[in-house]
């Protein structure tokens, strides 16, 4: 009994050690990456180690165009220039239609939220995945100003099979850097988040053509964070 007990603790000591130090590599890459370009992240790794290609360049947030920071907001967190990184008042909305479906349909997770996992964290869904989900958004939003964040998050996001980041999209699709994309182009590429893999071979698809409509009317209420 004292052997399984002193054999739990160091289990449990060894849990935390490895916990931390997580987080201490998160906080460091953090404080790196507030000046510094993105150019890898969780999803990006796990591409890569699964033998795919990636096509990703940085883009600062003045060589990205408007419209595509207004569609992202729009679509994606429109509450995104006021918040501490949660929107409570998104996640009981989020909570309401899951329960009224019977299913998980809306999630309700910020840009910051979704940054967190997209350079940190998997796409599987669990009790934990989310605790630390919330853990680095607080992080993120400590460290970095609006404009970072809404940066990173269009850097990193996947457009398509080994397609990360609003620039690669745009060369990608239309032939043209990030900061010429108009208003339907940002609207589009913005409405494949949902599903990227396999919309990239679906353009014309109903659903996606509908939500390309749907955050055109929206993009002109986004709130834009201010470049300091």
């Amino acid at each position: 009994m004292t052997s399984f007990a002193s054999f739990f603790k160091r289990l449990l000591g060894a849990i935390i050690l490895i916990i931390v130090a997580f987080h201490i590599l998160v906080a460091a890459l953090l404080l790196v990456w507030k000046s510094q370009p993105i150019n890898n992240s969780m999803f990006m790794l796990t591409h890569r180690l699964t033998g795919g290609e990636v096509a990703q360049e940085w883009v600062e947030y003045d060589q990205i165009a408007k419209s595509a920071k207004q569609a992202a907001i729009a679509s994606e967190d429109s509450t995104f220039s006021q918040h501490n990184g949660f929107d409570i008042k998104g996640i009981k909305e989020a909570q309401k239609k899951n329960e009224a479906s019977g299913k998980t349909t809306a999630g309700g997770s910020t840009i910051t939220q979704q940054l967190a996992k997209n350079l940190f964290l998997t796409s599987h869904r669990s009790y934990v995945r989310k605790a630390e989900e919330a853990v680095i958004t607080v992080m993120i939003e400590t460290i970095w100003d609006k404009p970072r964040i809404l940066t990173a998050y269009l850097n990193v996001a996947e457009f398509g099979n080994g397609i990360y980041g609003i620039e690669a999209a745009a060369r990608h699709y239309y032939g043209k850097t990030a900061a010429d994309l108009n208003r339907d182009e940002s609207a589009l590429l913005i409405s494949m988040l949902t599903n990227p893999k396999y919309y990239q071979d679906n353009q014309g698809n109903k659903r996606l053509r509908n939500k390309q409509r749907i955050i055109k009317k929206r993009m002109n209420n986004a709130v834009l964070p201010q470049a300091a």
